[in-house]
């Protein structure tokens, strides 16, 4: 499988470690609770609860064996073809300006 990395164009798919959901992203903000019953429930959501969806799929990746960079690639996973990838920064950041 290739992935087209945003910065370094094509690069095989060995060159990356796969880390899961691209969920993990977006790790609750302690902040946010209004109480800690609240924040134990939304952190026991974060770390055991996974889709594993048969279809288009954000998932997240790691270029272990290039620039280090965070990907998060949206592909079919039954047809295992590409539909985007991103930087994980780039849509931590989208999605905090969603927030506001």
């Amino acid at each position: 499988m290739i992935i087209q990395h945003p910065l370094l164009g094509a690069r095989d798919a060995a060159e990356f470690t796969y880390l899961g959901d691209a969920a993990m992203l977006m790790r609750p903000d302690p902040a946010n609770a209004s109480h800690p019953d609240k924040l134990m429930t939304a952190f026991h959501d974060y770390v055991h609860l996974r889709d594993n969806p048969a279809g288009i799929h954000k998932e997240l990746w790691f270029h272990e064996q290039g620039d280090r960079s965070w990907l998060v690639v949206t592909r079919n996973v039954s047809t295992h073809e590409i539909i985007s990838v991103e930087l994980a920064s780039d849509v931590k950041k989208a999605s905090k300006r969603k927030s506001k």
